[in-house]
């Protein structure tokens, strides 16, 4: 068994994990074992069987999409058991993880989410190509939202996707943008009652009762303090530009705070 510290979401994390492959794929947030001693937030250790269960479920999800089963390795599944666990005890911190593509302009996050295979990750890359070095990627697959009467804060993690594309940084989230395919680039902000549906999906959930029912409370929480938008989508330059633009409307809770 190894084992190490990781900081995540503002909190420090104790990991045992069979591979010392895990400790490498967490090496930017790691933490100095001898630093931590036994001063962390929550420990999480992964055996042979929860590594079993990530196999059965990703062999699941192939059969429902149709598609030849894949045949990962131990090593990285053990990487999927232990955010698993991780984001199982997160929902105590008011913390969720989100399956979407997080960017920051000029120190603001912005949130793209839509269902597999829509294009979220080519989306961000408009807007690293359109911002320059005023666009940072914080995390292209699985950001953590931690959610608190002040807002929401992105922060990045190693899960960040096929193009390990992330950055060991936190921002404020401006807004969440539900990404659709289309002919023409459009933007418009939608009712937290209409994005609702797709939020929820891309949100970890926990068959435990008591901690589905806080990270439903969290959910309600996050979208009614934060601006949902709907962006139609054709994927070229200009896409980015109407988007970032778009997505400048003052909130109300924007107007509430300036008064």
């Amino acid at each position: 068994m190894q084992s190490c510290y990781i900081k995540l979401a503002a909190h420090t994390i104790k990991v045992n994990a069979i591979y010392e492959t895990t400790m490498e794929f967490c090496k930017e947030y790691l933490l100095p074992n001898d630093i931590c001693g036994c001063d962390f937030d929550l420990e999480i250790t992964v055996e042979q069987k929860d590594i079993e269960l990530e196999r059965q479920k990703s062999e699941s999800e192939d059969i429902k999409e149709c598609i030849p089963i894949r045949h990962f390795s131990d090593e990285y599944l053990e990487t999927l058991a232990v955010y698993r666990q991780i984001a199982e005890q997160m929902v105590d911190y008011d913390t969720l993880l989100f399956h979407g593509s997080a960017i920051a302009v000029d120190g603001q996050g912005y949130l793209f989410t839509a269902k597999s295979g829509t294009g979220k990750s080519t989306h961000t890359r408009l807007w690293r190509e359109y911002f320059g070095e005023r666009a940072v990627m914080v995390n292209d697959d699985k950001p953590l939202l931690k959610i608190t009467e002040d807002g929401v804060t992105i922060y990045g993690t190693p899960w960040d996707g096929k193009h390990r594309l992330s950055n060991n940084i936190s921002v404020l989230l401006k807004a969440i943008c539900i990404l659709n395919r289309d002919e023409t680039n459009h933007i418009e902000q939608v009712s937290g009652r209409k994005g609702y549906p797709l939020l929820l999906q891309q949100t970890y959930r926990s068959a435990e009762p008591l901690k589905l029912m806080r990270t439903l409370e969290l959910l309600d929480r996050m979208i009614e303090n934060t601006s949902i938008y709907s962006l139609g989508c054709n994927m070229r330059p200009e896409a980015a530009k109407v988007a970032y633009e778009g997505m400048q409307t003052v909130t109300s809770k924007e107007r509430r705070e300036t008064k």
